[in-house]
């Protein structure tokens, strides 16, 4: 029952401002913490929290903040024998501006995460047997996210790709993803047009099938979770009313609760179900990784929401 994550490991610079600064603007902000993040140690953190066995794949650098990184991870119990420690570079930042209202934006700095490569795919086909599921974003460089998506597809492993940062994908990697897990802006980015109403994301989602994807689904935020796969199943998943303070690991904490909750065994609503109330919980909190939940918080919520 292991889950692969295979992607970005990024330490959070955030400050918290009143309102996001307009260009050439500064403004007067509230706090500044740092927090680990990464959309796929996000991923990793989500999932192990959940108490399931996690493997992350990735890099850090030969700094202060590498080391801190992986010793979150380990804290977590996400398996970090197969992140590399990259001595000629810096660790990934991203620096994070978040205002009152939860609306965030975001300066990511690859570091390590852009020289990962071919070796660190062969680190990955070792851990290949036995797992049921891979998880990829696309904060390291997209040759390689394309070589560990057909390593995983060869060997049976279902691939759910979450396409950020929004970026045009070569017709390949849409052939080689069993899930993919876009929100309303990288939808909107992937199929052409503007992605504003659930209407708009069966839409986008029909488009992603198209391309050979095997699920589409379109994350909404408040608005919901949109669904469609290639064997005619569409759906709405409604979201789950919470208090938001930080949404700026929402999607990962989804994506982390997805992938558990299928290789729990759920039905794909079910799954989706269970991923958006991770990423709601997660959105209750401050911080990327500090936010996600443990089990028994999520399981808590789950009863209270049936």
């Amino acid at each position: 029952m292991t889950l692969l994550v295979f992607g970005s490991i990024n330490m959070d610079l955030v400050a918290q401002t009143p309102r996001l600064p307009a260009p050439a603007e500064t403004i007067i902000g509230h706090q500044f913490f740092t927090a680990p993040g990464g959309k796929g140690a996000n991923q990793a953190v989500a999932a192990a929290r959940l108490n399931t066995p996690v493997k992350m794949i990735g890099r850090v650098g030969g700094d202060g903040f590498g080391a801190e990184l992986r010793q979150n991870l380990d804290a977590a119990g996400v398996d970090t024998s197969a992140i590399f420690t990259d001595t000629g570079v810096s660790s990934g930042v991203a620096i994070i501006a978040v205002d009152d209202n939860a609306e965030n934006n975001i300066i990511l700095v690859p570091g390590a995460n852009g020289r990962v490569d071919q070796s660190d795919v062969n680190r990955l086909a070792e851990h290949l047997p036995g797992a049921q599921a891979l998880l990829l974003q696309l904060e390291v460089p997209l040759d390689a996210t394309i070589a560990a998506a057909r390593l995983a597809r060869e060997q049976d492993v279902t691939v759910i790709l979450d396409p950020a940062p929004a970026q045009n994908l070569p017709p390949e990697l849409y052939r080689l993803v069993s899930i993919i897990t876009p929100n309303e802006v990288e939808a909107a980015q992937l199929v052409g047009f503007a992605v504003n109403t659930p209407d708009d994301a069966f839409k986008a989602a029909d488009i992603l099938l198209d391309r050979g994807v095997q699920t589409a689904v379109v994350k909404m935020g408040a608005q919901g979770v949109v669904f469609a796969n290639r064997s005619g199943e569409r759906g709405f998943i409604p979201a789950f009313e919470v208090l938001a303070v930080d949404t700026v690991a929402a999607g990962d904490a989804f994506n982390g609760g997805l992938a558990v909750a299928l290789i729990e065994g759920h039905p794909l609503p079910e799954a989706l179900r269970r991923g958006a109330a991770v990423g709601a919980l997660s959105a209750t909190k401050p911080g990327a990784q500090p936010s996600m939940p443990g089990r028994a918080e999520f399981d808590q919520f789950l009863r209270n929401h049936t």
